[in-house]
């Protein structure tokens, strides 16, 4: 009897073994990076660790994931933040539980310290990716090599969110449409410029602001169509005449306590008087963004370049000559 009741115990605790196995099995899947790797990570991660605030942090907060920690930055006038972040998602390390991880190179003691169970990372850290697969198992996402599609695309394979990707890209194709509806975009000419140093740089796609441009149909300066996608050429005040277009957009940084003053100081660096080479800029049709609006990787990011697209171009007299 005694031997009985010992194989029925021996058998019940070889079963339950095999159950605590399987659960967690079930609670890790496969991963491939953008490195190859194949990485074992949480099925449903908890406490995520992300080390690039405006490429990884906004994305998730935006999926509905709210990492543990973050990267960030440091200014003179304020304390550590999360860039463009509470304009964008109304999250920053001040009003929420996202601990602060350091700005470039991040402070691994504080990733310790946060008991991630995982870490999402561009390839900025790939150089130190043996020390941090030592603290929680790390995805690498390649911020180059990857459209900003495929960042989020990417992200939401990681925490199971494509259902509100699917919603947020729902909502960015009528936000296209509600554009195309009013806007004769294929007659409409449009560029994008910074000027910083006495040096002119234009994108072939401006991050959030270009692609909305792109996909709405406006045309671009010959000069900016021949830089490849997802590159940016330095060009001299001599090309200056070159990229005028019907409308121009200039962006100045919030975070740095710049107003559209500033980004026009940077013009008048490059050549004394740039308005009067400029028929966009001489016509008042040199339209100023925040920085942040117009580049960060964010839907919302590409709602307000959307909006502002849309009212600005929609109800100058300009555009409407253009349209009828």
């Amino acid at each position: 009897m005694k031997k009985s009741l010992t194989k029925i115990a021996f058998a019940i605790c070889f079963t339950m073994a095999g159950l605590s196995s399987l659960a967690q099995a079930a609670d890790t899947r496969i991963f491939t990076d953008d490195l190859g790797r194949e990485v074992k990570i949480p099925s449903h991660a908890n406490r995520i660790a992300s080390l690039h605030d405006g490429m990884l942090t906004l994305p998730l907060i935006e999926l509905g994931v709210i990492p543990a920690g973050s990267a960030g930055r440091i200014s003179k006038t304020s304390p550590p933040f999360i860039r463009g972040s509470k304009g964008l998602t109304g999250y920053d390390f001040d009003n929420s539980d996202i601990q602060f991880l350091g700005k470039y190179p991040v402070d691994l003691e504080k990733i310790v310290a946060l008991k991630p169970d995982l870490i999402i990372s561009t390839t900025t850290y790939e150089d130190i990716l043996d020390k941090l697969t030592a603290i929680a198992p790390t995805i690498i996402i390649d911020n180059v090599k990857n459209s900003r599609e495929q960042m989020f695309a990417t992200l939401a394979d990681i925490t199971n969110t494509q259902k509100t990707l699917d919603v947020l890209n729902i909502r960015y194709a009528q936000q296209i449409k509600d554009i195309n509806a009013v806007i004769d975009t294929k007659n409409i000419s449009v560029n994008v410029m910074q000027a910083s140093g006495g040096k002119l740089y234009v994108w072939h796609s401006y991050f959030s602001l270009g692609k909305v441009l792109r996909d709405a149909g406006f045309t671009f300066p010959k000069l900016v169509d021949e830089i490849a996608v997802g590159e940016r050429r330095e060009l001299s005040a001599e090309k200056l005449q070159d990229l005028d277009a019907d409308y121009i957009f200039v962006t100045y940084r919030t975070d740095r306590a710049q107003a559209p003053q500033d980004a026009v100081a940077e013009f008048e660096k490059v050549i004394p008087n740039f308005c009067d080479y400029l028929k966009a800029c001489r016509e008042n049709r040199m339209l100023m963004m925040p920085r942040e609006a117009a580049s960060s990787t964010s839907f919302t990011a590409l709602g307000l370049s959307a909006f502002t697209v849309l009212t600005h171009i929609s109800g100058n007299p300009y555009a409407a000559k253009i349209t009828q």
